[in-house]
């Protein structure tokens, strides 16, 4: 992800999530590290429970934090590490935060030896794959964290302070919570009022519309779309939103489940179609399908292309280069409409957590790693992190108070304007390799770089989809 599942998406997604980078094949590594029998790492004794100290945290264990050094960067992680070492001064000098961008390899030899770190931020290009972690009984159910007391009112438990949906997120189809995704990322079409503005335009709410600005500013010389064809993962974040507006959320859950032909319903295939007509109309910028995602966003923010599926670490990211242009604006769409057929209203959007934090089953210091989180989750902590990073938090109501950037507050007004008319897909979360490796770069990437027609791509991603559903190796989750 590239700040991503997000996509993690960052995570795909997913960043991220994971954050807009290719999350690599974890099967054999998880496979390994269960295979250890997680038996060579010392717990922490527990320490005494109480209010000040409701997870009952060892005051003077170490704590061991491994941050994803993507588009969020770790300042604001080594920030809330303080409040930490505040909270418990014996442990000070015994907690620490290390960064990097290799995820999987930097971790498989701990996990692997039974000695992981108390707390992760599984993102980026090597992010575990968590439906292996959760099939592998390789985490901590994250429920004691959730029923604690939050750190700004106690009287509410921070389950109860969270954005709808996290909670929900963190769970595979049991009532066990196995991930905390801390970011909250708005996915959507990404544009700059500015550049829309020199077109006497704003932004199209209806699919008519986007392509008759399309062709306009084609006309002029400029792209009406860029995408970063290394990972086309991130049109998702404006296509599979597109899917449920127009054939209802229905759609998007059968696809989540894998179900026998899920992939031939007529919104899939409406959507397809429209978005196969940016290539077939010469829409597209130029060169697209060669660039990675910092390309595709330099390229757009530069004024190349009027815009961008991503998500809203966007800003973060492109940061210098929006800087450049005093007029930018940025903002974000929610997916045009396609017809008035379409089953839910215009203003429906995808958004959802991002930037997933995992505690080990195995940590030494289980209860230091939640114990962080929920300051992580205090208003505090997530106000500096929107301060620094321009993205929202899971905490519901975190922006009080905050003068919030151009892309953030517009990322804010759309999912007000949504309301109740929020989608979270589960693909990228429950699937990795098919959703990324397969889906995007192997047939959704394909018809946008017009090797393959909508048709042919729907063929190819229901036979992706069946034969992970007929793979016993492969955990099978349900919403």
């Amino acid at each position: 992800m590239g700040s991503t599942s997000e996509f993690n998406r960052r995570d795909l997604v997913k960043r991220a999530a994971a954050m807009g980078i290719v999350a690599l094949p974890a099967m054999s590594f998880l496979s390994a590290c269960a295979s250890s029998g997680g038996g060579g790492g010392d717990k922490a004794a527990k320490g005494t429970k109480s209010a000040k100290n409701p997870l009952a945290v060892n005051d003077s264990a170490g704590l061991d934090v491994v941050i994803f050094d993507g588009g969020f960067g770790d300042a604001y992680a080594k920030s809330a590490l303080a409040e930490y070492a505040k909270a418990f001064p014996k442990a000070a000098g015994k907690a620490k935060l290390t960064s990097t961008q290799k995820i999987q390899s930097t971790l498989q030899p701990r996990f692997n030896g039974g000695n992981p770190p108390d707390l992760v931020d599984n993102s980026g290009a090597e992010q575990m794959d968590f439906g292996t972690l959760v099939s592998k009984d390789q985490l901590t159910d994250l429920n004691a964290l959730l029923d604690a007391p939050s750190i700004d009112d106690p009287a509410k438990k921070v389950r109860e302070t969270l954005r709808r949906g996290v909670v929900e997120m963190g769970q595979f189809g049991g009532k066990e919570t196995w991930i905390l995704y801390y970011a909250y990322t708005v996915y959507g079409v990404w544009y700059s009022r500015g550049n829309l503005a020199k077109l006497d335009a704003e932004y199209p709410e209806t699919w008519d519309d986007m392509l008759a600005l399309c062709a306009k500013a084609k006309k002029r010389g400029i792209a009406g779309w860029t995408y970063p064809g290394k990972y086309p993962y991130y049109f998702p974040f404006s296509l599979y939103p597109f899917i449920g507006k127009i054939g209802g959320p229905e759609v998007l859950r059968r696809i989540d489940n894998l179900e026998p032909n899920a992939w031939h319903d007529p919104a899939v295939k409406a959507a397809f179609e429209a978005y196969y007509e940016l290539y077939r109309k010469g829409y597209l910028l130029k060169g697209s399908p060669g660039l990675d995602h910092l390309q595709s966003q330099n390229a757009w923010a530069e004024g190349k292309a009027l815009f961008i599926p991503n998500g809203s670490w966007v800003e973060n990211e492109s940061a210098k280069q929006i800087a450049q242009d005093p007029h930018f604006q940025l903002a974000v769409g929610a997916p045009s409409s396609l017809s008035a057929a379409d089953k839910m209203p215009y203003g429906t959007l995808w958004a959802s957590g991002g930037e997933p934090y995992i505690v080990p089953k195995q940590a030494h210091n289980a209860e230091g790693g939640m114990e962080l989180l929920r300051v992580m989750l205090g208003k505090k902590a997530a106000q500096n992190f929107i301060k620094q990073v321009s993205s929202l938090t899971s905490l519901d109501g975190g922006t009080d108070g905050v003068d919030l950037p151009p892309g953030l507050a517009s990322a804010q007004t759309v999912l007000e304007k949504a309301g109740e008319n929020v989608l979270n897909p589960r693909l990228q979360d429950w699937y990795v390799a098919l959703e990324k490796e397969k889906i995007g770069v192997g047939a959704i990437g394909e018809m946008m770089a017009g090797r393959m027609t909508p048709d042919e791509a729907i063929k190819k991603i229901q036979k992706y989809a069946d034969d992970t559903r007929a793979d016993s190796s492969v955990t099978k989750y349900k919403r």
